[in-house]
């Protein structure tokens, strides 16, 4: 019980520092706001230097490919595959280029989908909370991995493998890429996936359950069609993480100029449009043809992440708004 002596005797802090004054004098008025005002300009100042170098990298690529747009039919780029930019009468079709890239892309997606899905599935309704916070770590590591190091393994260990053990006239194929740029993506896929089957919430799964359904039920029937648009916005930003990548197709895919024939056989080589960049920028003459369709490449790719990033945000935010989050 606590008497009157001992309140006396505790000594309280007061609740405001003495040496500040509860009112603020002109000048240190004028410091809070000039501060506070100062603080916004900046963060705005980093916000818009940040979509001010996209911009850049815009202009700068388009800048560059203005001149062959300008020389060479666009209607003839995109649809004839013949790709000869060093020959006495050049060529430049980057068909093939188009459908090489779309090739792996699409087949490291089959592959990486529904392990990515499954395994987000796992990771946010099956296993404990203990293991999950143990395992997503593992598996967003594979997205710290340098690119390079992917390819030296497509390379030295994938692709003499695929030549002893299924007959490969040789390693390096879109079967070979595929793989590679599959568990590249899985940390994004999977990453995104969990967070948006995860924000569902408990109020659909118990419902579910009080209606006597099944935990594979109500994980294939309420669950994923509620994350639908996390879902798809997931396997978008894996194929952007796909379509995008440059070291592993430039050293496990072959880079032969061609459209496999029959269509389904990854075992052939491809030549993918950044491979195309990569092996072709440093050994090209500035401000020739072959320099500037380098950078109508570029500007195919831009304009393909650039619509498949609208997509993504799309249906991110329908998630979002899904989910009540803002």
């Amino acid at each position: 019980m606590i008497t009157n002596s001992t309140i006396e005797s505790r000594q309280f802090r007061p609740a405001v520092d003495k040496d500040q004054s509860l009112v603020l004098t002109p000048l240190q008025d004028m410091k809070g706001f000039l501060l506070h005002h100062a603080g916004r300009l900046l963060l705005f100042l980093i916000t818009c230097s940040s979509v001010l170098l996209v911009l850049l990298i815009f202009f700068f690529v388009i800048r560059q490919a203005l001149p062959f747009f300008m020389k060479f039919s666009l209607i003839e780029f995109l649809s004839t595959k013949h790709w000869y930019p060093e020959a006495a009468s050049p060529k430049f079709g980057i068909l093939s280029l188009i459908v090489g890239s779309l090739y792996v892309t699409v087949s490291a997606l089959v592959f990486a989908v529904p392990t990515g899905i499954l395994a987000a599935i796992f990771l946010s309704d099956i296993v404990s909370l203990r293991i999950r916070d143990l395992v997503k770590p593992v598996i967003e590591i594979l997205a710290a991995i340098p690119s390079v190091a992917y390819g030296f393994f497509a390379v030295l260990v994938l692709a003499p493998w695929m030549q002893s053990k299924w007959g490969f006239t040789t390693g390096t194929n879109a079967l070979n890429a595929s793989i590679i740029l599959s568990i590249m993506a899985l940390p994004t896929i999977i990453s995104v996936a969990e967070d948006s089957i995860s924000a569902v919430g408990r109020e659909l799964r118990e419902a579910s359950y009080g209606l006597g359904a099944t935990r594979f039920e109500t994980i294939f029937k309420v669950v994923i069609p509620s994350a639908h648009s996390g879902i798809i916005a997931a396997v978008v930003l894996g194929m952007m993480r796909a379509i995008g990548e440059t070291m592993v197709v430039w050293m496990a895919s072959g880079n032969a100029n061609q459209i496999p024939s029959p269509w389904w056989d990854l075992s052939q080589s491809v030549r993918t449009m950044t491979a195309t960049i990569a092996g072709d920028m440093g050994e090209t003459p500035k401000d020739s043809p072959h320099y500037w369709s380098l950078f109508a490449i570029g500007v195919v790719l831009l304009v393909i992440t650039f619509l498949l990033n609208i997509v993504s945000e799309y249906f991110l935010a329908s998630a979002k708004k899904k989910t009540g989050k803002s």
